[in-house]
């Protein structure tokens, strides 16, 4: 093999290669623009779901407080109607 063919082949080698890193090092910013769009929006939804989950909680306990009420108020009627019945 020629000198010049043999160098002409190793500098086409090279600039092949060349693109080669330049791609890859385009694909590695791409995956990592994607990793941080993807942890963002984990960070915002874990963010979403802690609020969702204080307002379900307190939400319950004011559904609990209000079931305790009524429950209190159930008990009082019936205490009623049986001090009545008593009297009756």
């Amino acid at each position: 093999m020629d000198p010049n063919e043999e160098v002409r082949e190793l500098r086409a080698r090279v600039g092949e290669l060349e693109q080669r890193v330049e791609h890859l090092r385009v694909s590695r910013r791409v995956l990592m623009n994607l990793l941080e769009k993807v942890e963002r929006e984990k960070v915002a939804l874990v963010r979403k779901l802690e609020k969702e989950n204080i307002r379900l909680q307190r939400d319950n306990t004011k559904f609990a407080k209000w079931l305790l009420l009524k429950n209190r108020e159930i008990i009082e009627l019936q205490e009623r109607m049986e001090d009545t019945e008593k009297k009756a």
